[in-house]
């Protein structure tokens, strides 16, 4: 089944999937503003993990709740990138990217869902870095004005992406901030070393990454980029992010 054509139609909405999933369906659920309940069905699952909605199970308790009290309903923010001067915006839930996560979100996408749900992410990394080099990123943000060469440019609404990586442990999903992640240019053997400090939060102290909170941004490269958002290729460079504050109404446990 589809959504509702319109509010009036049903209470609620029901999502069987993960993050692409979501994200593939966020412009209509914004517009319909009915509370959203995901149960964890997809392979990385980054979205229902800030919810603590590790299982099914954990959804049904929160189904639960939500038809004997529809008190626990929480509106979120969700991120917004508009490519170059268009004037359609594309949201995404969780985190979006440029440089080396692009690549990675690439070959992992490529891989079987079986694959992708059980570590595809990480074992996209290796054969990504193959021929990957730093990238010079023109980045503008209420604390950042600068070309940067980087690795990677997170700029994140909630805190994990990527299967459960921690990129953006400072992040909330109802601040009205964006978290920005920047990952400066390092040696193969040092990015190996790095990825797995993020699955825990841990790479904040590691001079070459860079971070801060931000309500937007403009990020330019001198060649077009590929942008990700949730997982899934969404433009290329130049973009703005900005955040739409409380655009979701989501059923939490």
């Amino acid at each position: 089944m589809g959504l509702p054509r319109s509010a009036a139609d049903a209470d609620a909405i029901v999502i069987f999937g993960g993050d692409g999933t979501i994200h593939r369906h966020l412009a209509r659920l914004v517009a319909l503003q009915l509370p959203v309940l995901v149960v964890p069905c997809g392979s990385g699952n980054d979205f229902a993990r800030g919810f603590k909605l590790r299982s099914v199970h954990d959804a049904h308790k929160a189904w639960q709740r939500f038809v004997r009290t529809q008190s626990n309903v929480q509106q979120i923010d969700l991120g917004v990138i508009r490519e170059g001067n268009e004037t359609a915006c594309h949201y995404f839930c969780c985190a979006g990217g440029v440089g080396l996560d692009g690549e990675i979100a690439r070959r992992a996408n490529a891989l079987p869902r079986w694959l992708r749900a059980n570590g595809g992410y990480a074992l996209s990394l290796i054969p990504a870095l193959a021929n990957f080099s730093a990238i010079s990123m023109n980045i503008h943000s209420a604390n950042v004005s600068a070309t940067r060469l980087a690795t990677v440019a997170v700029f994140a609404n909630a805190p994990y992406y990527g299967g459960g990586m921690k990129i953006a442990p400072q992040a909330r999903l109802d601040d009205g901030k964006l978290d920005l992640c920047l990952i400066g240019k390092l040696s193969q053997l040092k990015l190996l070393t790095l990825f797995p400090t993020i699955y825990f939060g841990k790479h904040l102290s590691i001079s070459q990454v860079e971070y801060t909170q931000t309500p937007n941004l403009t990020l330019a490269t001198e060649t077009a980029q590929a942008v990700y958002a949730d997982g899934e290729y969404v433009c290329d460079t130049p973009i703005e992010v900005s955040v739409a504050p409380q655009a979701l109404p989501v059923i939490v446990p």
